[in-house]
């Protein structure tokens, strides 16, 4: 295990150039489309992995990593099982902050909102596009709960797996999650810890952006 010393030790440069606003714009939206775009053309792994938080009913912080499959104006989008933790702590507190890092291109973006339940079109729509492996997963797994052992996980995939050989119907209870943009922060990194940021607020269908200190 790494001392305190070493750890404290770990640091990089950043670079020199970073975001100006007249390279971020007015549309976060369409900043934030040009970074995917720009962060998928590297060939990083899963670029589209990100940080989410909730809070549970009795106040309490959570925060796991789950995948971005959807963005517009409308929000951001993952998703997973509704019975899960971070489902029970979405249905007692319905708002989430996003962190996407990309370290490689020395970026991140982090997203504020409130959150609802995508139609159930959509989900059904991405239900169906996954492979059979994860359609059988996501009906199969009790996600959050105690289980006894692997051996449980297994018989409950198996015996999903032999009730549905092809397409698997999408649990009622599993679904997409979108996290409205009301507030998208962009972070550059800036040689010497000067690091830029760029905050934009929503109001209506109006932003505000704002330069924050590092």
């Amino acid at each position: 295990m790494a001392t305190d010393d070493e750890l404290a030790g770990l640091r990089e440069e950043y670079a020199a150039t970073g975001l100006t606003e007249a390279d971020a714009g007015d549309d976060p939206v369409a900043l934030f489309g040009r970074w995917l775009d720009e962060v998928v053309g590297s060939g990083m792994h899963e670029p589209n992995a990100m940080a989410l938080a909730t809070v549970d009913a009795g106040g309490d912080p959570a925060v796991r990593i789950v995948l971005l499959k959807g963005f517009d104006a409308r929000g951001a989008v993952f998703y997973t099982n509704g019975d899960s933790a971070k489902g029970h702590d979405l249905a007692a507190h319905p708002r989430a902050s996003l962190a996407m890092l990309w370290h490689p291109l020395q970026r991140q973006v982090r997203i504020t909102g409130r959150v609802e339940p995508v139609a159930a079109s959509e989900s059904d729509a991405y239900f169906a596009s996954r492979p059979h492996g994860s359609q059988v997963g996501a009906a199969a797994s009790p996600q959050s709960q105690v289980v006894a052992d692997r051996d449980e996980l297994d018989r409950r995939y198996a015996e999903v797996e032999a009730a549905h050989p092809d397409d698997v119907p999408r649990p009622p209870h599993w679904g997409g999650y979108r996290v409205a943009l009301e507030v998208v922060e962009f972070w550059h990194g800036r040689q010497g810890r000067m690091h830029d940021r760029l905050r934009f607020t929503a109001s209506g269908d109006t932003w505000t952006r704002e330069r924050l200190a590092p």
